[in-house]
C-alpha cells in the first residue's frame, strides 16, 4: 500500500462549498467504481475554509498516469469532473488544467 496526499482550492463561496459537499455525500456509483478500478483502495477528502486535502491509499498496481488515462476515456468521469470544476480553482503556480496537486511529505512519525 502507498499513500498520497493532494490539495486543491475551492471557489471561496459558502453556497458553492455546501453544494460541493452535498455531491460528495452521494458520489455517483460509476465514479466510485472508477476510483476502485484505478487501484485506489481508500480515499478521504478534508476541508478547511476553501482548501481541500485528499488522502488516497493505493494498491501496488496504481499509477497516476494509468488513472489519468482511465479517467480521460470514461465519459461518466468526464461528466463528473466537468460538474466539479464549477466548485474548484487551481492552486497558485498550477499548470493549465491541473486541479489536484500532489503534496510533498515533510514529516512522518
Amino acid at each position: 500500500m502507498k499513500k498520497y496526499c493532494l490539495a486543491l482550492d475551492m471557489v471561496d463561496d459558502p453556497e458553492l462549498i455546501a453544494e460541493y459537499e452535498k455531491y460528495h455525500q452521494d458520489v455517483w456509483p460509476e465514479i466510485k467504481q472508477s476510483i476502485w478500478d484505478s487501484g485506489i483502495t481508500n480515499m478521504e477528502i478534508y476541508r478547511v475554509q476553501n482548501r481541500l486535502i485528499m488522502i488516497i491509499e493505493t494498491n501496488e498496481n496504481f499509477s497516476f498516469e494509468t488513472k489519468n488515462e482511465l479517467d480521460n476515456n470514461n465519459p461518466k468521469v468526464q461528466e463528473w469532473e466537468g460538474l466539479m470544476s464549477k466548485f474548484q480553482q487551481q492552486l497558485p503556480n498550477s499548470k493549465p488544467g491541473e486541479k489536484w496537486k500532489l503534496m510533498d511529505k515533510v514529516f512522518s512519525l
